[in-house]
């Protein structure tokens, strides 16, 4: 048995799919684009460098030699000094059960608030829910330094220009960025979760809380790092509304301990102070940097 022309020829191999438009040659924009990142990224990396370094100089090597390891507390056996200092005199002990506290409950407040809402405007059809996501969003772009005036004013007669209204602000201004945030994890969930929770009896409520908010762990767990962070270093609210100084938060203690630090010269202790305050939210991003990524694009892209 003979085979034909057609049937001895040599199959080709697939053809490979073509590159990406400006993958082949230099695209000057995206040279641009990544110069600009790379830049920003390296400038944000020597300020980072030179904070950590400084805070553990002396005020004569913070200015003769700005990017230079330390080393006369070293050399003195007081590496930590600076620190010790900040932490005494700025009275950082009380601020940080006060900020861990206040802002532990309120992100844990947001949160909650936020979820059943961003769900109702999602997934329960609820009439005018465009129009009402809308309206949310449009509350992220009024700046609160507008209105601050008028919430001291309006605090301090029902007495609440303390604490426990700085709690209250911090939810009210993070709902319309958790509720926007939190719209695109439930509504990037599948329908037919929710189709068989109700057919196996399940009301809306139940079908909330059993099915439908275990599936937005990631999104739930953005919401809670991005407004712990946002809250850990608020400075202009606290600075308004907190007068006891056994409530001071982390920043609001800071901004007090600036103006002692420089009448005394103590830069270094200063820079410690920074240091204590932005280190902490700069450790947990890096360790949830990953989900936190993961889940904005999750949300964003549903």
């Amino acid at each position: 048995m003979t085979l034909s022309s057609s049937e001895t020829r040599v199959r080709k191999v697939p053809r490979k799919p073509r590159p990406a438009p400006g993958s082949r040659r230099l695209n000057p924009l995206r040279l641009l684009g990544s110069s600009i990142v790379w830049l920003f990224t390296a400038g944000n990396v020597l300020v980072l460098y030179w904070l950590v370094t400084a805070a553990f100089k002396t005020p004569v090597e913070i200015f003769t030699k700005p990017f230079a390891l330390p080393y006369q507390w070293f050399h003195l056996g007081k590496p930590f000094r600076n620190f010790a200092y900040a932490w005494t005199n700025a009275g950082f002990g009380d601020a940080v059960l006060t900020t861990v506290v206040l802002v532990g409950l309120a992100t844990v407040a947001t949160v909650a608030v936020s979820a059943p809402c961003a769900y109702a405007l999602t997934r329960l059809g609820v009439r005018g829910s465009g129009p009402l996501t809308n309206v949310v969003a449009i509350g992220m772009g009024v700046p609160f330094q507008t209105v601050i005036i008028p919430l001291f004013v309006v605090l301090s007669r029902i007495h609440l220009d303390n604490e426990y209204g700085l709690f209250v602000l911090y939810v009210a201004l993070s709902i319309p960025f958790t509720v926007f945030l939190l719209t695109g994890f439930f509504r990037s969930l599948p329908d037919e979760l929710e189709e068989a929770a109700a057919l196996d009896g399940a009301s809306p409520v139940r079908t909330f809380f059993s099915v439908m908010l275990p599936l937005a762990r990631g999104g739930l767990i953005t919401a809670l790092t991005l407004n712990a962070i946002g809250l850990w270093n608020e400075t202009l609210l606290a600075i308004v509304f907190l007068k006891d100084q056994a409530h001071f938060t982390l920043s609001r203690a800071l901004f007090t301990f600036y103006g002692a630090a420089s009448y005394q010269s103590e830069y270094g202790g200063l820079i410690a102070g920074v240091a204590i305050v932005v280190l902490p939210m700069l450790v947990l991003y890096l360790v949830l940097a990953r989900r936190i990524i993961s889940g904005l694009t999750l949300g964003a892209g549903k």
